[in-house]
């Protein structure tokens, strides 16, 4: 049984800085793609960055490049979201997402959820 369990949201002020993390069990996650993905209120849930689990390959969406960095440390078997520059915009809950192969860069892509952690930017 695949768990994900995410930590290290907040509230922070804009312009601020958090580092989120996923805990990833229950399989060898080397074959898999992770990726972070966020919903605000009223809005979809949306694609945020992935990374390949063996080769280190990243991919961010437009929206964040340059402020948010995904990497992982194999021996933990866990995932981050380094957030920087944040802005109000990026308030939303952020879910860990897990993937078999490929880059989840869509909902319909994804495998296994994680329960989401609260991100509030105050302006």
């Amino acid at each position: 049984q695949v768990q994900l369990v995410e930590s290290g949201g907040g509230l922070v002020q804009a312009g601020g800085s958090l580092r989120l993390s996923c805990a990833a069990s229950g399989r060898t996650f080397v074959n898999y793609a992770m990726g972070w993905f966020r919903q605000a209120p009223g809005k979809e849930r949306e694609f945020v960055a992935a990374i390949r689990w063996g080769s280190g390959r990243t991919y961010s969406a437009d929206s964040v490049k340059g402020r948010f960095a995904i990497s992982r440390d194999s021996p933990k078997n866990t995932v981050y979201l380094q957030m920087n520059s944040l802005k109000p915009e990026d308030t939303a809950v952020y879910y860990c997402a897990a993937r078999y192969g490929a880059l989840p860069t869509t909902v319909v892509e994804v495998q296994y959820w994680g329960q989401g952690t609260q991100v509030t930017v105050s302006s």
